[in-house]
């Protein structure tokens, strides 16, 4: 394996340069799609980095459970600093995957929190709240439902109300939550794809921001909604999926509705700055994956011929 076992570690750091240039230039709904797999492929590749590495750790340990062929003088060789690395990535590896747990389960418990936060309310596709908070947020799940009270809506006229529905059906109907799960385990599993997560939190936004506009055919109404919601709701105890999911940066939002609509390419043109970004963090991801692919099969034929038949 070499050192090329440690490639999926820090290879995450090559898609920073298109984590800020993908959400100002590629249209929202591409930057999403983009970053968030980027993110998750490169956050597989460095969790398989460290369970191979605590493959050959723990096998050094007195008392363990594994053949005792996994800790030959030959395994060991496969691994470059294996009495740092192998012992190393077991406290690692524990943590990753108590950090990911906490986190699909607090996903898990706000949903449901937020359900039984309904129950005795008609089963509408639009649940409105007494409540003088204002507030409101998509909660997906076996019935998609939008959740207002009754104070955002007074702060609302119909048209900005119209908007307001229209955001958060975009987020219902384009499944946003998983995106955002997605790129919040990444982190979780590596600290370098943070920036990814921020800029998909972000581009989410933009992108239920785009279909709203489309929806109400006014982008001006949207952003007056938009600024108009945050500005109201601040400080509100809104009971949503905020572990994941924020407003954003409102005035950027703001902008970028008061300019003219994005431009709708999956990808972007090589030659530009944006394109060379994308390119290396694309390039970035299939070395990461290569490496993890080939470090796992070289480990799996070595183990595999040091275990006692």
């Amino acid at each position: 394996m070499g050192v090329f076992v440690f490639l999926p570690l820090v290879l995450p750091l090559t898609a920073w340069p298109i984590a800020r240039l993908a959400e100002q230039h590629l249209h929202p709904r591409a930057a999403t799609w983009l970053l968030s797999a980027v993110a998750g492929v490169l956050a597989v590749c460095s969790t398989l980095c460290l369970a191979l590495l605590m493959v050959v750790g723990t096998a050094q340990l007195p008392g363990n459970p594994l053949p005792d062929g996994w800790s030959d003088p030959e395994v060991r060789e496969a691994l470059p600093y294996d009495e740092i690395a192998g012992k190393a990535a077991i406290p690692a590896l524990i943590a990753v995957l108590a950090a990911c747990t906490r986190t699909a389960w607090r996903h898990h418990r706000v949903r449901r929190r937020a359900e039984r936060s309904l129950a005795g309310l008609p089963g509408t596709p639009v649940a409105v709240l007494p409540d003088e908070l204002p507030y409101a947020y998509a909660l997906p799940g076996r019935r998609n439902r939008i959740v207002v009270t009754t104070g955002m809506l007074a702060g609302l006229s119909s048209a900005e109300r119209r908007a307001l529905f229209a955001h958060e059906r975009a987020h219902l109907a384009r499944r946003h939550h998983r995106f955002l799960l997605t790129v919040q385990l990444a982190a979780r599993a590596n600290p370098f794809l943070r920036p990814l997560r921020t800029a998909v939190t972000y581009s989410a936004e933009r992108w239920a921001d785009e279909e709203a506009a489309t929806a109400v055919g006014s982008r001006r109404t949207v952003a007056l909604a938009i600024g108009k919601s945050a500005l109201i709701s601040r400080g509100a105890p809104i009971a949503t999926l905020a572990h994941f999911a924020a407003p954003g940066p409102v005035p950027r939002r703001v902008a970028a509705l008061l300019g003219p609509a994005p431009a709708a390419r999956i990808w972007p043109p090589v030659f530009t700055t944006v394109g060379l970004a994308a390119w290396t963090a694309a390039a970035g991801t299939t070395v990461s994956a290569l490496s993890s692919a080939n470090a796992a099969v070289t480990l799996f034929l070595i183990l595999h011929a040091a275990t006692p038949m």
